[in-house]
């Protein structure tokens, strides 16, 4: 009940935000509708999404960034360069650059936010060893300006890795209020910030790469549904990020004051499935992917447009192999309720829910509302009903979705997790490497688990492509998640910007790039 309350009086003191807005005439301002992750934190070692927030928000930069290919780019760092088996790698910062608070960047305070986030992830969900291991030595160089760090094994993607938005570089000796007054590199910083209602930026006087276009930043944190599309046609705020309801982007898209810009599809919706409750039966999964339609689901009036049906946990569109899989349980309810039958898993009271070991099956099934998650969960528990199989909803925040799926309390738990967030997948389908931290499925497959060892272990391209791709008919052969589709990401503004941009990697919201209308 509290949680309720806290959340009517966070939109209230939103809508109050927005029909009273306190500018200055000639201020700059730039109002932006978006969901909330992590109850809007920055703090970019608590969770994984408080960290994309302080990215996202323009506060935190990092050592490298990723175009719109995919590829990876200087950002902090000036250069880099690695020996021969990509253990020792050297890293040229660029000289002049500032924190938000005047204090320079120096090697130091850089390997000092390196290692302050090995060290704070850990008691949150960040789970910075994914991207650089707590065993990493990270030797810093004031005078030539340069960062030495010396691995425990081979690592071909150190770069990629480092543009993740867990290692922005941060003035964590500055910084006292992780969770709100981060102290970044970026264009704007904090100015204050509401619980649940969002954040007053303001510019960064000391930004090093250019000039930075608004005063102000107004960021308000919206639901999916109309919310953001009805904030926008009203004038309340300029630009919002993924509308999620098809037919107000399409209303949009047609309307010639407002421009959608649209990111090629790089995430993947999927729904985990708990390995150590009931779903460790094998038949109970495979028979839930053959009795649920995905084409017609991302055909429908919901989803149509915003993603694109397919059955591995990598989007069809990158080049791992996709083409070359085979899947084995499409779409057939009559096979999916014969393939239980014939297990024994049958509905022997007439109730219209099957047992399994004398209790009725009832999936707990956790979502939220986000890129159409609920949608997917709710089109899901329709089809399984029609093969016997109880759901039991667990809607909540992403936040609540994220705890059951850390904790295993969950069933089925439905996620949209961008694939290639460190330019490749490693990170990705660390999700189901049995040694993993997170593989938050309980997933053990031992031919799987040597493979993902020899991929990391593998710099030839198309090596590496190869083992994605046996990785992935694994995890299709082993029926390990249910896969909504393939996403694409979204910003929609009005006449008041001049310009602004999606990025394939989502992790760049408010950008410089993003201007005034002149």
């Amino acid at each position: 009940m509290k949680r309720i309350i806290s959340l009517l009086l966070a939109a209230m003191l939103a809508m109050a935000a927005l029909a009273v807005p306190a500018f200055a005439a000639d201020e700059k301002v730039l109002t932006f509708g978006c969901q909330m992750y992590s109850d809007g934190l920055i703090n970019p070692a608590a969770q994984t999404n408080t960290g994309w927030n302080c990215m996202r928000f323009g506060v935190g930069e990092a050592l490298f960034k990723f175009n719109d290919n995919m590829e990876i780019e200087p950002w902090l760092a000036e250069s880099y360069e690695a020996n021969e088996d990509s253990t020792v790698w050297t890293i040229k910062l660029r000289d002049g650059i500032k924190f938000s608070n005047g204090a320079d960047m120096t090697a130091t305070k850089v390997k000092e936010s390196l290692d302050w986030v090995r060290a704070e992830g850990p008691n949150g969900s960040a789970n910075p060893q994914k991207f650089l291991a707590f065993e990493a030595e990270v030797v810093a160089d004031d005078a030539a300006n340069t960062l030495t760090i010396t691995l425990p094994q081979a690592d071909y993607n150190l770069p990629g890795n480092l543009a993740y938005p867990t290692m922005e570089i941060i003035n964590v000796a500055d910084t006292t209020d992780f969770d709100a007054g981060t102290i970044g590199t970026g264009p704007y910083m904090v100015e204050s910030h509401a619980d649940l209602v969002g954040f007053t930026m303001v510019k960064n006087p000391n930004y090093w790469d250019g000039e930075v276009p608004y005063d102000k930043v107004e960021i308000i944190f919206m639901g999916d549904a109309s919310a953001k599309a009805n904030a926008l046609m009203a004038g309340q705020v300029d630009l919002v990020e993924n509308i999620t309801n098809v037919a107000d982007l399409q209303r949009l898209q047609e309307d010639e004051n407002y421009t959608v810009d649209i990111a090629s599809g790089v995430r993947c919706g999927f729904s985990w499935m708990n390995m150590k409750g009931i779903l460790g039966n094998d038949t109970l999964r495979k028979a839930i992917l053959m009795g649920i339609d995905y084409d017609t689901i991302c055909e429908s009036n919901t989803i149509g447009g915003l993603y694109t049906a397919g059955f591995s946990v990598l989007p069809s569109t990158l080049a791992y192999g996709y083409d070359q899989l085979e899947n084995p349980y499409a779409y057939d309810p009559d096979a999916a309720m014969a393939l239980l039958d014939e297990a024994g898993i049958v509905d022997s009271d007439g109730d219209g829910i099957r047992e399994l070991d004398g209790q009725p099956i009832v999936l707990r099934y956790s979502s939220y509302e986000n890129r159409l998650l609920n949608d997917f969960s709710d089109a899901h528990t329709m089809y399984l009903a029609e093969i016997g199989i109880g759901v039991q909803s667990q809607y909540g925040s992403s936040d609540d979705c994220w705890n059951d799926l850390v904790s295993f309390n969950y069933d089925l738990d439905n996620n949209n997790w961008t694939t290639v967030g460190n330019g490749d997948p490693t990170e990705y389908m660390a999700n189901w490497y049995g040694k993993s931290g997170s593989n938050f499925c309980g997933y053990q497959n031992d031919e799987y688990d040597a493979l993902y060892e020899e991929f990391l272990q593998t710099a030839d391209t198309a090596k590496r492509a190869e083992l994605l791709k046996d990785m992935q008919q694994i995890l299709i052969n082993d029926a390990v998640v249910i896969v909504d589709g393939y996403y694409n990401s979204s910003m929609t503004f009005s006449k008041k910007v001049g310009y602004a941009h999606i990025h394939t990697a989502d992790y760049y919201w408010i950008t410089t790039e993003i201007v005034p209308a002149v």
